[in-house]
């Protein structure tokens, strides 16, 4: 019998296994990509994480995304700790809703936008939508992008599918999986070959704005563009997933890199993680004609007893409004820093690699040359990161526990965090290295 008085993270990891699926409640925290035992988070505060042992952690996943302003910022704190004195949840419409949907749409191209509680529910909402928009059925996405785990989107995703390799998609009908058409990310041909021959059934395409599950790929040059013109000429919908970089990559998102300045929008967007931030909330949002076809003013349903809900709109309002130009220009420079001082560290000891970033979102793949879709990031080399990633956690470094993530830095990523991580460097490099040569 589990002796609970003991509070450690192996000893919580045997007790959640007990208790949970894998002692987790989502896969990749399992570190089974990596090995070895996941920490159990007791606090955070700036850049910081404590585990339940009281070891001490740069953290460089910032809860995937949400923590733009570091954990436990003390503005959004106040305005959090003042809306939970008022109540936590109404069932009724509140102002924070409000103001946070007029933040996004004054930040995003989309018209109208609808909260719920999680990614996965803003992209499922995203796609039924279109379909019932279209009066189409099928939907193209892209391997190794990840739009949550909707039974639809779940073939050839990236993340944890791709960390725990999951074969095919279990528990899905076969169906559902017969309306997806999925392509390989970056191939303009097998998209124009795709509406050749099914335009007339597309309801949609789904794209990461740029990849962040399968690590961070770019879309190549004038890639989005050309396929919101596309599904513009085929009467099908384009749905940019900003679930990962909405109001992270830059303060338009994802978008703000290619969309603003190429002059094109798509017709539905999904958000999430910042703009929630820290609790669970995402939107979906568009085309004011689009939009207008969900229920009550259409026929498309969609619910949710905590959609809107005051605390995580409070929190994500907070969040984005302190996220002003200064930040996002200090996030860049931070992230610039450790891109470069990772490049170096690995150069000096032989460890084939390439750095890949959107804004200030970035990824490390262990393998030569630029990776352009899920085919070339599966090919790296994942054992010399699983060794690179320990030896990092062991100086106190957190960083993601699987080779198909993106990294991600916060405001309060000050001179000691960055030292901490500059310092531990030079040593996981050499113990990813070690594992590239048979010498660990």
């Amino acid at each position: 019998m589990t002796d609970r008085s003991v509070t450690s993270s192996a000893a919580l990891f045997e007790r959640a296994r007990a208790v949970t699926p894998g002692g987790v409640n989502s896969p990749v925290r399992a570190f089974s990509a990596v090995g070895g035992t996941p920490r159990f988070i007791r606090s955070a505060r700036g850049a910081w994480l404590t585990d339940v042992d009281g070891n001490e952690y740069v953290d460089l996943i910032c809860s995937w995304g949400p923590m733009l302003l570091g954990h436990a910022h003390p503005q959004v704190q106040a305005a959090i700790a003042e809306a939970v004195s008022r109540g936590t949840s109404y069932g009724t419409p509140t102002e924070p809703e409000v103001l946070l949907a007029e933040e996004i749409v004054s930040r995003t191209p989309v018209d109208k936008v609808r909260f719920v509680s999680s990614g996965t529910e803003a992209t499922m909402s995203a796609i039924r939508l279109a379909r019932g928009f279209t009066g189409r059925d099928l939907v193209i996405k892209f391997a190794g992008c990840y739009h949550g785990h909707v039974d639809t989107l779940l073939a050839s995703a990236g993340s944890g599918l791709a960390t725990l390799a999951v074969p095919g998609t279990p528990g899905v009908s076969a169906s559902t999986a017969a309306e997806t058409i999925v392509l390989p990310f970056n191939d303009r041909e097998a998209v124009a070959a795709a509406f050749a021959e099914h335009g007339p059934r597309i309801a949609c395409l789904i794209t990461e704005a740029t990849p962040g599950n399968m690590g961070v790929v770019p879309p190549g040059p004038g890639f989005n563009r050309f396929l919101a013109q596309t599904c513009r000429d085929h009467g099908a919908l384009f749905i940019s997933d900003e679930v990962m970089t909405g109001f992270r990559a830059t303060r338009e998102g994802g978008w703000g890199l290619d969309g603003a300045v190429e002059g094109w929008t798509p017709d539905l967007m999904t958000f999430g993680k910042v703009m929630g931030g820290g609790f669970p909330a995402a939107a979906f949002g568009g085309r004011a004609d689009v939009m207008a076809h969900l229920a009550p003013e259409g026929p498309v349903y969609q619910a949710g007893t905590l959609s809107g809900n005051p605390i995580a709109t409070t929190a994500g309002l907070a969040t984005l409004r302190l996220a002003t130009p200064e930040v996002y220009a200090a996030l860049a420079a931070t992230a610039e820093t450790i891109k470069s001082a990772v490049a170096d560290a690995l150069t000096a000891v032989g460890v084939p690699h390439v750095v890949q970033a959107a804004g200030t979102m970035f990824s490390v793949f262990f393998r030569d040359g630029a990776v352009t879709d899920f085919a070339g990031a599966s090919g790296q080399d994942t054992a010399a990161y699983a060794a690179f990633f320990h030896a990092m956690l062991d100086a106190g470094v957190y960083l993601p526990p699987s080779a198909f993530e993106a990294w991600f830095v916060s405001a309060a990523h000050d001179d000691r965090a960055l030292s901490a991580i500059l310092d531990a460097l030079p040593g996981a490099a050499k113990a990813a290295a070690a594992i590239g040569t048979g010498t660990a």
